[in-house]
C-alpha cells in the first residue's frame, strides 16, 4: 500500500544556518538511500519555507490568489516521502525514522486507491 509521509515543523525550529544544515544532512542521506536499499521510496521532495507560498482558492468562479499559506499554523508542511509498505505499521516505523520528526510531526496517510 503506498503512504505519504507528510513532515511539518516549526519553521523556526528547523536548522537554520549553514552549518546547522551540514551536521544534519548525514542524516537526511542516511535515510533516503535506507528507504532505496528496502524498495520501499517512490517519491521525496523537500519545500521552499512558507514565505514563498502562494494560495489559490476559487470563489463564484473567480480566482482569487494570495501570498503566503492557507491557513496560520505552529507547524508548516515542509516536504513529503511517498512509500510503498506492507502496512501502516511498517509506513510508522519509517516515518519515525525521518530526522525532523524530532521537532516536528510526520502525518501518515494512505493514498487514495482510486488514485494509484
Amino acid at each position: 500500500m503506498k503512504y505519504m509521509l507528510l513532515l511539518y515543523a516549526d519553521e523556526s525550529k528547523m536548522p537554520q544556518t549553514a552549518e546547522e544544515q551540514q551536521a544534519i544532512a548525514p542524516s537526511w542521506y542516511a535515510l533516503g538511500k535506507e528507504l532505496e536499499a528496502a524498495g520501499v521510496l517512490l517519491s521525496n521532495h523537500g519545500l521552499d519555507p512558507i514565505a514563498n507560498a502562494t494560495t489559490v482558492r476559487v470563489k463564484d468562479g473567480k480566482t482569487l490568489v494570495a501570498d503566503g499559506p492557507f491557513a496560520e499554523t505552529h507547524e508548516q508542511l515542509g516536504g513529503y516521502y511517498i512509500v510503498d509498505c506492507n502496512d501502516l505499521d511498517e509506513a510508522i516505523r519509517w516515518a519515525g525514522k525521518i530526522p525532523s520528526a524530532k521537532y516536528g510531526s510526520i502525518e501518515v496517510r494512505p493514498l487514495n486507491r482510486w488514485s494509484q
